[in-house]
């Protein structure tokens, strides 16, 4: 998989980004094909933020899907990669903690040819702790209140170190 020569190398203005690229661990064959690959570029913006991006290839075309940053990096089961990253930790389905301000959501919708591209960007920087993956899941994600957060299952994911 490729990104064009951009990799988003913005970086005249931006210290330069983390890129982790390679096939998906993938757990659902059927909405993460076996082959789907993942790209995530992430970077620390001069005013203190992150900026992350994600683009995937072999997904499903032409639907809906969640991501996110995850505290633990992928294992062979769904739940290896821990619970979403959360930059001030709190409740996981709280949406004062589950929110896209405190945690990083790249949810996409794929083309007509399966490709997918999200971006996020936070005012934080990671610190000693650190997200190590990112996980894509079954829809877009939920905000409201007792649901904040939530994506559906856990399809494929991609370890990334942050």
């Amino acid at each position: 998989m490729h990104l064009a020569a951009a990799a988003l190398v913005l970086s005249a203005v931006l210290a330069p980004p983390v890129h982790t690229s390679g096939p998906l661990t993938v757990y659902d064959i059927a909405l993460a094909p076996v082959g789907s690959e993942a790209t995530v570029l992430s970077w620390a913006t001069p005013g203190g933020g992150t900026f992350v991006l994600l683009h995937t290839e072999g997904l499903l075309p032409n639907r809906a899907y969640g991501a996110h940053a995850h505290t633990k990096p992928c294992g062979l089961n769904p739940a290896d990669s821990g619970p979403h990253f959360q930059h001030v930790p709190g409740g996981a389905t709280d949406p004062v903690y589950a929110n896209p301000d405190n945690e990083i959501w790249l949810d996409f919708t794929t083309n007509a040819k399966g490709s997918g591209l999200a971006v996020a960007q936070v005012d934080w920087t990671f610190t000693d702790r650190r997200a190590a993956s990112v996980v894509v899941h079954a829809e877009h994600t939920h905000t409201g209140a007792g649901h904040a957060g939530t994506a559906g299952a856990r399809l494929a994911c991609l370890s990334v170190p942050f």
